[in-house]
């Protein structure tokens, strides 16, 4: 079964990213610290997440 959760991304990934590619690629690095979720969509400055169990 399969749910979804919303994380709230730090303000630094916006500071400190100079473009999207590298905002894509600092989200998902900071998303290592959640094994198992997925994102889905970013909403504002929250990730949507998948959690596969």
């Amino acid at each position: 079964m399969h749910s979804q959760s919303k994380v709230r991304l730090p303000d630094w990934i916006w500071e400190l990213s100079k473009n999207e590619q590298e905002l894509k690629q600092r989200i998902l690095h900071y998303m290592r610290k959640y094994p198992g979720y997925t994102v889905l969509r970013v909403e504002g400055r929250i990730a949507i997440c998948d959690i596969g169990r």
